[in-house]
């Protein structure tokens, strides 16, 4: 069976980094000409984006990929401390508003606390080692949700190949029967041309009027117009060079997709040549089927 991978496909992978913050990857993807990353990364993680991209390069060939990560850093109660300037001028005035007012209490350590401007939050030191073990503990996990994107790629891809495969052996059968048809073209031709002639020219003996020379002129025009053997020898090569393709295990998406234009082609030609309805018939089914054929390699990476 072949290796083929769709190029749509869903990936999620979470967890907790050192610092408790935990957090969770998605990754989609969906056809696409090329390889498309779109990152949603939260601030200050920008630094990430290279190392992703190139991961994903070495483990996708096509497709449009979204990679979404939510981070939830864990709520602390920021660190109060004292602002020393700001504590001595307090401490200064609430002495002296108490020295003034006789009777007055000492001023009481949580009343000068409380006062605008004395307490502030304290900024956490930036710590490079941290943020660098987070960093790795993100990509690593980037990794694993693009290790389960593959596989659920692949996954799609195996009844691709399955669809593709019989689409293939439908083709190959219609071929066979337009060739079967095909055979009979010229005898058919030959008895419609006596049975025009013979209207045309009334009752009497048609031999004696016209040549069988001429007659055999006439019908060898006729069957090299709607000679056919070249188209049908063209698309057994293109079932077969599809059956190769779907056994590489390549990535063989876009050589698919332009050989189901030479199968339209080819298909188009067989019809436009067809001298009789059963075969224009075949013609039709044939279409129908190469533009099966075309819907789904459009999924293939």
């Amino acid at each position: 069976m072949s290796k083929l991978a769709s190029m749509t496909g869903f990936a999620r992978e979470g967890g907790t980094l050192p610092d408790g913050a935990s957090f969770v990857w998605e990754l989609r993807s969906v056809n696409g000409r090329g390889l498309d990353l779109r990152l949603r990364l939260p601030s200050g993680l920008d630094a990430l984006e290279p190392a992703l991209r190139e991961a994903t390069g070495k483990r996708l060939k096509r497709g449009n990929v979204s990679a979404t990560l939510t981070l939830r850093r864990e709520e602390r109660a920021p660190r109060l401390t004292p602002d020393p300037a700001a504590l001595e001028q307090a401490i200064a005035l609430a002495v002296e508003v108490a020295r003034r007012i006789p009777g007055a209490p000492a001023p009481r350590a949580e009343a000068v606390l409380s006062l605008p401007g004395v307490l502030r939050a304290e900024a956490a030191e930036p710590d490079d080692a941290a943020e660098e073990a987070r960093r790795v503990a993100l990509a690593a996990a980037f990794a694993r949700a693009l290790d389960g994107l593959a596989e659920a790629r692949a996954r799609e891809g195996a009844q691709l190949a399955a669809i593709l495969a019989a689409l293939l052996d439908e083709i190959a059968a219609l071929r066979e029967a337009a060739a079967a048809e095909a055979a009979g073209q010229p005898a058919a031709q030959r008895a419609r041309l006596l049975e025009n002639l013979a209207a045309l020219l009334g009752e009497g003996d048609l031999r004696a009027r016209v040549p069988e020379e001429r007659l055999a002129q006439e019908v060898a025009l006729l069957a090299q117009r709607s000679d056919v053997r070249e188209e049908l020898d063209r698309l057994s090569a293109h079932v077969n060079e599809a059956r190769s393709l779907l056994a590489s295990g390549e990535a063989v998406g876009r050589k698919l997709e332009f050989l189901t234009q030479e199968f339209v082609r080819e298909a188009n030609t067989l019809c436009s040549k067809s001298a009789g309805t059963a075969l224009t018939r075949i013609g039709l089914d044939l279409k129908a089927a190469i533009e099966r054929l075309r819907e789904q390699a459009a999924n293939v990476e």
